[in-house]
């Protein structure tokens, strides 16, 4: 079975907008992702006008009804009243001479298979058997109560929809043709699916892609002088506005109120209380204002007044200019019973939703909030949803927003470094125990708020901050009070218009530093005693060393003449004198 509607991936926001407003609980957000529980789904769009992304995708049949115009087989086109107001025509015959530029065999009005539907009420009615009657053209409402009101199904008329009957005439006068239904309704497209009798199923903007695809203008097809191909009145093409029904009767039987109510919420109201009425025709009808206000119709302007006025002028046109007669039996069968379908989801035990609950922080009937923020009505029916897997647990604004700032002020709280959040007139809005004790005071952080900060220190740096709406710093801030030295860095909080200031504790690396540097000078110091010591060494031992030498020179100078005297053979250096002559 193909996914009638789903949602865009990449545009889900995490709004919970569609879950909201999903009449019954059809939408699951896993993963911060929106996705259509199928078999809960009644199909009936309202998640597609309330998404702001826009991330709605139905499910195009385009290309099946492509295919079916390419082949050789005979394809009629089923169309739905609604063309009146989406399409912006006064008369059928233009749009059917475009289906044919399509490709299209023939095209008739869906109306012919409703006109068929009010025959077979107007039957059922008759006779005076059903306590209440409901009628069964809206496919949505069908799935509603056949999912969700098993105790209206009784009263639900056991009769085709316009769609099916229409199809089962086209398929009696062409055995072998395909159908193609086109109207504003997402549920026909499951519908048509299930019947085996409609072949595809496209929107009226689907349609339009069609038509411009093959650069085919309504407007001016609209100005031809064409022939209805039907002659007689058809009432029924009043279905798609509110009392459409009630206003396709030729003559009302006797014996019932005549009812109609339209849009989810009234809808379920009235079925929620139909137990209680007796001998009541109620129309009923998903779509607020009727099927001129589909999922998938096109505005026009003027909105729905003018959608309205249009198809009831269309009608008044029809029963003016054709002749007004009831309609003869078709001889098909339109029977059907509406059978009762069942979920898998089952009913969650009181300990299951205790448990769900005391999860999310609601020990006490106090703790539920039912705010609704989760899209589900109450906190317990949120329960529900998380036991039979169509919720996580975690989707609680209040639960989250409680735990974010639990988280948030026990990491302040418990910072190592100080903490303190200004306001614009410079009063402390929050400070953390590290900063008291950087600031030296004492007490619970809570006595201190509104307290201005000039009374613990000079918050020039915070003034510069909200001034010029910047971040400012202060490196080696001495903090007179208690002799700390601290970084302190300041940010402006633009969207709270807050100051957030940070004192991280950097009086140990300062004191190290004083040290480290009064080493270094004692180092210096003590080396240049040493070098002057060296040098007064040197320049000793020098002086030392050049007395030393000149007294042995005078030792040796001396005891060289006393050798020399005591010897007169020798010359005054030491050798013989007569060493030039001396024979070896």
């Amino acid at each position: 079975m193909p996914d009638y509607l789903e949602f865009r991936k990449v545009q889900c926001k995490d709004c919970y907008r569609c879950l909201r407003e999903c009449p019954v609980k059809a939408i699951d957000v896993k993963d911060h992702q929106a996705k259509i529980i199928e078999e809960r789904c009644i199909l009936c769009g309202h998640c597609t006008h309330v998404c702001p992304q826009n991330a709605k995708i139905v499910h195009s049949e385009l290309p099946a009804v492509q295919q079916l115009l390419a082949g050789d087989t005979k394809v009629i086109a089923s169309v739905a009243p609604a063309f009146v107001s989406s399409l912006g025509l006064k008369d059928f015959q233009p749009l059917r001479i475009a289906l044919a530029k399509l490709g299209f065999a023939d095209a008739e009005e869906t109306a012919i298979g409703a006109q068929a539907v009010v025959e077979a009420y107007n039957e059922i009615l008759s006779r005076g058997e059903m306590r209440n009657f409901i009628t069964s053209a809206c496919p949505a409402a069908c799935n509603l109560i056949q999912k969700y009101f098993p105790k209206a199904l009784p009263y639900l008329a056991p009769v085709d929809s316009p769609m099916i009957a229409h199809a089962k005439l086209i398929r009696r006068a062409h055995p072998d043709a395909k159908v193609v239904f086109i109207g504003p309704c997402i549920a026909k497209k499951r519908e048509g699916n299930d019947s085996h009798l409609i072949d595809a199923v496209l929107t009226f903007e689907e349609l339009q892609t069609m038509l411009a695809e093959k650069e085919i203008d309504l407007s001016n097809i609209s100005i031809l002088n064409v022939n209805e191909k039907h002659e007689a009145a058809n009432r029924a093409k009043a279905f798609p506005v509110t009392r459409g029904i009630i206003r396709s009767f030729y003559d009302l039987p006797e014996g019932y109120s005549y009812l109609a109510v339209d849009g989810i919420d009234r809808c379920m109201a009235a079925l929620e209380k139909v137990e209680d009425l007796d001998h009541v025709f109620l129309e009923i009808n998903i779509c607020p204002d009727g099927c001129i206000n589909g999922p998938c119709s096109i505005a026009g302007k003027g909105g729905m007044i003018k959608a309205e006025r249009d198809v009831l002028e269309y009608v008044e046109r029809e029963l003016a200019t054709k002749p007004s007669a009831k309609p003869e039996p078709t001889g098909v069968d339109l029977a059907y019973a509406h059978p009762r379908l069942r979920s898998s989801s089952r009913p969650a035990t009181e300990k299951e939703i205790e448990d769900v609950l005391r999860r999310t922080g609601k020990t006490t009937p106090a703790d539920e909030l039912n705010c609704g923020a989760c899209g589900y009505s109450t906190c317990r029916e949120k329960a529900w949803a998380v036991v039979n897997g169509y919720a996580e647990i975690e989707i609680c604004l209040p639960y989250m927003r409680k735990r974010a700032e639990s988280l948030a002020v026990e990491i302040v709280r418990n910072s190592p470094h100080g903490v303190l959040l200004v306001d614009g007139d410079m009063n402390i809005v929050d400070i953390n125990a590290t900063a008291m004790k950087l600031l030296g005071v004492g007490g619970s952080p809570d006595n201190f708020q509104m307290r201005p900060l000039i009374d613990f220190f000079q918050p020039f740096e915070f003034y510069t901050a909200y001034n010029e709406k910047r971040t400012t710093s202060n490196h080696r801030l001495l903090l007179q009070s208690t002799g700390r030295y601290v970084d302190l860095n300041v940010n402006y909080l633009k969207e709270q218009n807050l100051l957030f200031g940070l004192m991280k504790d950097i009086t140990d690396e300062v004191n190290y530093d004083t040290k480290l540097n009064q080493v270094k000078l004692e180092t210096l110091s003590t080396t240049d005693e040493v070098i002057m010591k060296q040098m007064r060494v040197a320049q000793e031992i020098a002086s030392l060393l050049g007395e030393t030498t000149a007294e042995t020179k005078l030792a040796l100078l001396k005891l060289k003449h006393t050798l020399a005297d005591g010897d007169s053979d020798m010359t005054a250096d030491g050798r013989p004198s007569d060493w030039k002559t001396a024979k070896v």
